[in-house]
């Protein structure tokens, strides 16, 4: 019985809903190489407060042309915020933070990595969503594979006391959006929720930007691009797709997806920016697309 009803709820997923992991994916992996084109010319707070800026400022021209429908309640308004602030000034924010605190690209990766584990303990009684064996299975080959690449592509340094409370803050915020927008989130016209979703973001990282940097942009071609970029197929399309995917599925299915994040960051940097992939980072991707493909399978295993 439960098996009829898990096909015909399949069944009705929009055809979308096929390739949104895949498209989702690719832009979101590619903006960690369009961020390092930028910031050679930005400093990082000051990146992101660029970005959000542009992004609201777009959808604020969108929502004087189309004028879409408003949230219905208090209470919807503050779930976009929520949302917007925790992916966007929490995870984004605080993840530019590491780094100037002199944490590694391999070592938050590894930390990060820990969010589908954080996600399929809390999901069952958060969201009701139950975890079975084979998904655990799945979860934790894609956290070796991701540990793999991790290893092979960097030296992992041991993170000072503000990078990892950076880093945690940036777990927090990627975790907690994607269970809060799980639970509490409703189906908002994309520019009305990127309008409000967005400001948070923007009133988030501001202060950070304002008391650590000098706020100065070198104003060339490289920055321009990546902005671009980030704003459109980043900041717009993947944060999208994250949304909606998490709203039409299970929370748990969509973080697993985070596991082939860094082997596919990986493999776009070899491409765009030659930069090296030994052999072993391919035995972690392969590893880490076992994982998430035992995650995310709809074939159901007894718990």
């Amino acid at each position: 019985m439960a098996e009829k009803e898990a096909r015909s709820i399949s069944s009705h997923q929009p055809t979308w809903l096929v390739f949104a992991p895949g498209i989702f994916l690719v832009m979101w992996s590619g903006g960690y190489v369009a961020a390092k084109f930028g910031l050679g010319y930005i400093e990082p707070m000051t990146f992101l407060a660029l970005r959000f800026a542009c992004v609201v400022a777009l959808m604020a021209v969108l929502f004087v042309i189309l004028r879409p429908p408003l949230p219905t309640s208090p209470a919807q308004w503050m779930h976009l915020a929520i949302v917007g602030f925790l992916l966007q000034a929490m995870y984004f924010g605080m993840c530019y933070m590491a780094f100037t605190a002199g944490m590694s690209v391999g070592t938050l990766a590894l930390i990060l990595s820990l969010q589908p584990i954080i996600v399929g303990l809390v999901a069952p009684g958060w969201s009701g969503e139950s975890v079975n064996w084979r998904r655990w299975v799945g979860l934790l080959l894609g956290l070796t594979g991701a540990v793999i690449v991790i290893v092979a592509r960097s030296e992992i340094a041991v993170p000072s006391a503000m990078g990892f409370l950076f880093a945690a803050l940036a777990l927090f915020g990627i975790t907690g959006g994607s269970l809060w927008e799980k639970r509490f989130g409703v189906s908002q016209h994309p520019v009305t929720a990127n309008l409000v979703g967005f400001a948070a973001g923007l009133l988030g990282v501001a202060p950070f930007m304002l008391a650590f940097e000098r706020m100065e942009i070198v104003w060339t071609w490289q920055l321009i691009a990546s902005l671009v970029y980030l704003i459109v197929a980043n900041s717009l399309i993947a944060i999208g797709l994250l949304l909606a995917m998490i709203r039409a599925g299970e929370v748990f299915r969509v973080s697993a997806l985070f596991f082939l994040v860094p082997p596919l960051a990986a493999s776009i940097a070899w491409i765009v920016l030659d930069e090296i992939m030994p052999p072993l980072a391919w035995v972690g991707m392969v590893v880490a697309g076992l994982g998430v493909f035992m995650a995310t399978s709809k074939k159901q295993a007894i718990a």
